[in-house]
């Protein structure tokens, strides 16, 4: 972690365990009411970061300076009886693969270590419209290739539930740092499940957007036609807030879509599931999840169905093609996407000794600035799209992917939403599965076709594993464009779960305490 200012550490754990563990929405509450400035809910934050984030390693680096600066501003403003958006004076952490004019982004790569954008991505731009002190920025896999955080060339982040633990990836900066309270509200991107599945093995929600619902203007493209960016929060109805805040059409994004952003902070505050019809996907559940997982799950299910929901079975065949449709299509767009990166414009520069050509200093930059799973998706996708194999692969692929569209269309014509659990197992011990990418590839199994069809989904937790006590989520997926449906239905089980379960979720995880 780096940071742009010093700041004192906290003396103890104590001091900001109030403020901290306030909900987005309780901090919203108190600060209209003048109970708690920004200023002193931003720097209880900042001392929770200084303390914990030494071993959890959520941040690569902390804007102290530029948050207690935003605070003090919204203070001030609001004691002069300024109107200000809901979420003014809301601390908020960004993923590291947001372009900040001023700050550092490196999307966790060596590659564009150092690199200060000149200009703030949308989602950013509309951050700091709602008045949101951004505390920093977030640890995430290089340029979001992994399902752990432990492809970030600065050094894997730790689950605050168990700290030998992954916390998911490639957001488990964002997710770690919600899940352990050093921010109450963060910013993902899910490419095919990098908010989701963090989000389900922290005991967080995590919700990815329908795709062109958020504009991707100054995110750095991993898959261009997968990535979107999504809010990470401790409850859906903080999630809603913040979803609500940086969704809408931007004319800077050709694909953003034109479109009314959905009442997902009204439909948060519903709770009615009478006649909803939920839908099971055969496909993804039952074999292969781990067993503690899936009896979460299936208890879940009994809770809709109390809660008056109609839950049914149905069948998208094609899903059993989609992590296979998907790590040829990802790593094709991927190699498109990273060719900008060759050493003659920005980013990291090697040069070889002599007299180097252009292509031998392209080729030493990226060998030095690029990660082993970049370089081994960059590789496979090259090769998808070379002549003479893009239609057996690349092409075949997007062929698939047209399938699994059908599949969810068809789905959505029997059932209002799809279910399943997020992830098939709790999280795993670092270091576990980094010699075997195709064991790491399957913990996306059950976020992948949503990405590919472009559909939205969320993940919230269902309760912890009998075997390790570790978190479990349960996935909602909804039609293009409905994105409400899915806060109608998280709320309204995430309350019934926390009644059923006695508020297993993340107010129980451990308390991390290190040596201040």
């Amino acid at each position: 972690m780096s940071d742009t200012t010093t700041h004192a550490a906290s003396g103890g754990g104590s001091a900001d365990a109030d403020l901290t563990r306030l909900t987005a929405v309780e901090m919203t509450d108190r600060l209209a009411a003048g109970t708690i400035t920004s200023v002193e809910l931003t720097q209880a934050h900042l001392d929770r970061i200084m303390r914990l984030d030494p071993t959890l390693h959520a941040f690569l680096l902390v804007d102290a300076e530029g948050a207690l600066a935003t605070a003090a501003e919204v203070d001030a403003a609001r004691a002069a009886g300024e109107e200000l958006p809901r979420l003014a004076g809301v601390p908020v952490a960004v993923k590291d693969i947001a372009c900040t004019q001023g700050l550092a982004t490196t999307a966790g790569s060596r590659m564009l270590e150092g690199f200060v954008p000149p200009y703030d991505a949308t989602i950013v731009t509309r951050l700091r419209e709602a008045r949101m002190p951004i505390l920093g920025k977030t640890n995430m896999d290089e340029f979001a290739m992994g399902s752990s955080t432990e492809h970030s060339a600065f050094g894997p982040t730790r689950n605050p539930w168990d700290l030998s633990r992954i916390p998911g990836g490639s957001g488990g900066g964002s997710s770690a740092a919600v899940a352990a309270y050093l921010a109450p509200l963060a910013i993902g991107s899910d490419t095919g499940g990098s908010i989701r599945q963090p989000a389900a093995v922290t005991g967080t929600v995590g919700t990815k957007p329908t795709y062109g619902a958020v504009s991707r203007y100054g995110v750095i493209a991993l898959a261009s036609s997968l990535d979107q960016i999504g809010p990470c929060a401790r409850t859906v109805a903080d999630a809603a807030l913040l979803h609500e805040v940086i969704a809408g059409h931007d004319p800077m994004d050709s694909t953003s879509v034109d479109a009314p952003v959905p009442d997902v902070v009204g439909a948060s505050a519903t709770g009615d599931l009478t006649g909803l019809r939920v839908g099971v996907v055969r496909e993804i559940s039952g074999e292969g999840f781990q067993a503690g997982v899936q009896a979460r799950f299936d208890e879940a299910l009994e809770q809709l169905r109390a809660l008056g929901a109609e839950i049914t079975e149905v069948s998208c065949p094609h899903f059993g093609y989609a992590m296979a449709a998907y790590y040829l299509i990802l790593p094709s767009e991927a190699s498109s996407n990273l060719a900008r990166y060759d050493a003659m414009r920005y980013g990291l520069r090697e040069v070889p000794e002599g007299s180097p050509s252009a292509e031998q200093v392209m080729g030493a930059s990226r060998d030095a600035g690029f990660g082993d799973e970049v370089k081994r998706r960059i590789i496979l996708g090259t090769y998808a799209l070379s002549s003479g194999y893009y239609d057996a692969y690349y092409g075949q692929a997007q062929k698939v992917r047209t399938l699994i569209a059908r599949d969810f269309a068809a789905a959505f014509e029997q059932v209002d939403v799809l279910v399943s659990p997020t992830a098939p197992t709790t999280a795993f011990p670092i270091g576990d599965k980094t010699q075997d990418p195709m064991a790491m590839y399957l913990n996306d199994i059950a976020t992948i076709p949503a990405n590919l069809a472009g559909v939205p989904g969320m993940s919230i937790p269902s309760g912890t594993a009998d075997e390790d006590g570790l978190p479990a989520g349960l996935q909602i997926l909804a039609p293009a464009m409905q994105d409400q449906r899915l806060y109608a239905v998280g709320a309204a089980l995430e309350a019934r779960l926390r009644e059923v379960h006695g508020g297993y979720v993340i107010e129980q995880a451990p308390e991390i305490e290190v040596e201040a």
